[in-house]
């Protein structure tokens, strides 16, 4: 029964808004008989022990009590957390943009193209055709204009750096795999720190884009595949991998990974997921492997 199980409760904050406070912290252990807790990062994150504990009571009761807080609550099995394959969507996820709707912005396009991609990952129409759709509208633009885009608009999301090298340092595969397009998952990879990367080709004649993508297209099913082929290949169990999204077609790899978490996601993703992560950045995925803050490694 799921009681016999030790189970693992963190509580996870902004690191730039510390919220996990002392009062907050002796609430949780008094809800929870007495728990045990560990601080992993003052202010930021902490974790508690429940054994003999139902999980999805726990859960529920922690979330009313940080309700009106900006606080996040994941409860797992406290075994085997820290993963061996780590595979992570890209935009809204290691990046703060959407990269085709900056694309767009350059040829006056950006709200009629953002408006197609809300609906894709929100799931209310096919990622394929979506992105199809929304290449056409880039035709004729210049290919060099990415290296612009990667230079003035596109920012790293906090914590993501750290959480790959830090990962990386304690034995982990990391791939970053996006529905996206390889001229920016090339560097954007490459600046974190990921071991591989895997995306969508646009096609170039001539320096501009020709406003078609490489088929077959890399959506959700493609991310599915990724995850499965490279914990077949590195030997890595199911149980072991950790997967990174906010969007519908990040679904199907969330669901088959380890651990899936929503990362500040579209509300059926955060809903369908293993854990979600609405608060904290990217680092939360390290505290939710039970790291301490001390143990992080900072990125370059």
């Amino acid at each position: 029964m799921a009681a016999s199980i030790t189970y693992a409760a963190t509580l996870i904050s902004d690191p730039r808004t510390p919220s996990i406070t002392p009062a907050l912290l002796a609430e949780v252990a008094g809800a929870l008989g007495g728990a045990e807790h560990r601080v992993l990062a003052p202010g930021t994150a902490a974790e508690f022990r429940l054994a003999g504990r139902d999980p999805r009571e726990s859960e529920a009761t922690l979330r009313h009590i940080v309700r009106n807080e900006p606080v996040d609550v994941v409860v797992q099995p406290a075994e085997g957390r820290r993963r061996r394959l780590f595979l992570a969507d890209m935009d809204s996820t290691m990046i703060e943009q959407e990269c085709i709707d900056e694309l767009a912005d350059l040829v006056g396009l950006k709200a009629e193209v953002a408006a197609i991609t809300e609906r894709a990952m929100q799931g209310e129409i096919a990622f394929e055709p979506a992105l199809r759709e929304r290449v056409a509208l880039l035709k004729g633009l210049s290919a060099e204009v990415v290296d612009q885009l990667l230079r003035e608009r596109i920012t790293l999301t906090p914590g993501g750096a750290t959480l790959v090298r830090t990962m990386r340092q304690h034995g982990a595969y990391t791939c970053l795999v996006s529905g996206g397009f390889t001229l920016f998952t090339g560097p954007i990879g490459q600046k974190i720190g990921f071991h591989e990367d895997r995306a969508n080709r646009l096609l170039v004649e001539d320096g501009r884009l020709v406003g078609a993508v490489e088929e077959p297209i890399l959506g959700r099913e493609a991310k599915l595949a990724t995850l499965i082929e490279l914990r077949e290949r590195l030997g890595v169990p199911q149980e072991a991998t950790l997967a990174v999204g906010d969007g519908a077609n990040d679904l199907a790899m969330l669901g088959e990974a380890g651990l899936g978490v929503a990362f500040h996601a579209k509300p059926a993703v955060a809903a369908a997921a293993h854990a979600r992560v609405d608060h904290g950045d990217l680092t939360a995925l390290l505290y939710l492997q039970g790291y301490t803050a001390e143990e992080f490694v900072p990125a370059a």
